[in-house]
């Protein structure tokens, strides 16, 4: 049976669990400059190569999230975030030789590496965050550990761009004019890439360190798995319950949508005609941080999440569609704009999907973590589409089949509890 957690207890797990997305955020949002920076440092021929290294990084949540989950109902959660954060030290590492070979494939390897580390900490952090108090709250727990993940996602891509862009920018600027050519244009890709041998080493470093931090701490263990509750209504399976099925889809659209909204804008922003392009993911970002102060304020002292998730998903299907019919230099502030509402999408589909799942707990909740893998899926298709003949722009129509289900989820789908 999960204990019942003192405040103090609840309070100090919180802070780890802040601190937990705040890596999260990190380590994953840096990825929206990562993609242009390969692409020139990589010397990359097409959109889908360069959409690879998210494709590599998120992939994993699909992958990896399963054995994830059995692993951490071996291990418990302290033991399993403490594999989780070296695992994400070894894939900072990685980055290191990538750099040295410049061999892209390695960098894909690297970020695998750091996806699966991942798929191991958010199956730690999710549900830990859901249980650790009343589930009508739980919204609100997520909005605010959000809060810190999105705060790491605004500083990573300026901090990246500050101490690995900014020193080599003439140099990446010759590279793409074409000015530089033979051994001289070789010097300046291996310049472009050991530039982040430093950053990662530190990086992983920090992470081993934090790892015995968070191991070490007197946060009480977790393990959903042998939650003592007893299946209600003898359900024989995870896919009997259809809201978080369907929870999963709606997940998955919604990451989606919130890669693209981040990670595809900066190549938008450079066809759209502007001239600082790398302040726009921090920009989207900073809506998002906005949304979940939001979301604490509201949820659910004036308003459910269930409502709260009505509310959001409109407005993201009305943004998406703004995004499509307005001239890209104003279009581009509709998909910065969409961070205010899919910052509250997660915290609410989260808790609509997993309760009441019984013994099937940790195994929901590793499922609904695989959802992360709509952020590769989504900008490759993205990339796809434009890299067939259509503009950066034109390609963001896939936004309108992904908010049409995530209304739909809203308003229906949480709501089924039998398939028909």
């Amino acid at each position: 049976m999960i204990e019942k957690h003192r405040p103090s207890t609840q309070n100090s797990g919180m802070v780890l669990l802040g601190a937990l997305f705040f890596v999260f955020g990190l380590v994953s949002w840096v990825n929206s400059i990562l993609v242009p920076y390969f692409k020139v440092a990589c010397d990359l021929q097409s959109e889908v190569q360069g959409y690879l290294a998210q494709f590599a990084f998120y992939i994993a949540y699909l992958v990896m999230t399963i054995p994830a989950s059995a692993l951490l109902s071996r291990t418990g959660y302290k033991k399993g975030a403490l594999i989780g954060l070296w695992i994400l030290a070894l894939g900072a590492f990685l980055f290191i030789p990538a750099a040295l070979t410049r061999v892209y494939n390695m960098f894909l390897v690297a970020l695998f590496t750091m996806g699966t580390a991942l798929a191991i900490l958010q199956t730690v952090a999710n549900p830990f965050v859901t249980i650790i108090g009343p589930i009508e709250s739980a919204a609100k727990r997520i909005s605010i550990v959000g809060i810190c993940n999105k705060l790491a996602g605004i500083l990573a891509p300026l901090v990246f761009s500050a101490i690995v862009i900014a020193p080599q920018k003439e140099r990446m600027a010759a590279i793409q004019s074409g000015a530089l050519s033979g051994a001289a244009r070789d010097e300046a890709l291996s310049s472009l890439l050991h530039g982040v041998i430093a950053p990662y080493a530190v990086l992983g470093v920090l992470l081993v360190i934090f790892g015995v931090i968070f191991y070490r701490s007197s946060i009480q263990d977790i393990n959903p798995s042998k939650n003592e509750k007893t299946d209600w209504e003898g359900r024989s399976s995870i896919l009997s319950y259809p809201y978080l099925v369907l929870g999963v889809v709606a997940l998955f659209c919604h990451l989606g949508t919130q890669a693209l909204s981040v990670n595809t804008i900066i190549g938008f922003a450079g066809e759209a005609g502007f001239s600082s392009t790398a302040v726009f993911p921090s920009l989207t970002l900073t809506c998002t941080l906005m949304g979940y102060f939001i979301g604490v304020f509201l949820i659910p002292r004036y308003i459910s999440q269930q409502d709260m998730l009505k509310v959001v998903t409109s407005i993201i299907l009305v943004l998406s569609v703004l995004v499509l019919i307005l001239p890209p230099r104003v279009a581009i502030w509709c998909l910065v704009l969409m961070g205010i509402p899919n910052s509250v999408v997660y915290a609410s589909i989260w808790p609509l999907a997993i309760h009441d799942l019984g013994k099937w707990t940790n195994l929901g909740s590793a499922i609904l973590v695989m959802a992360l893998c709509g952020s590769a899926i989504f900008p490759l298709v993205y990339a796809s589409i434009a890299d067939g003949g259509a503009s950066l722009h034109t390609a963001y129509w896939i936004l309108i089949p992904a908010a049409l289900y995530m209304v739909f989820y809203a308003f229906m789908g949480y709501k089924i509890n039998h398939w028909k």
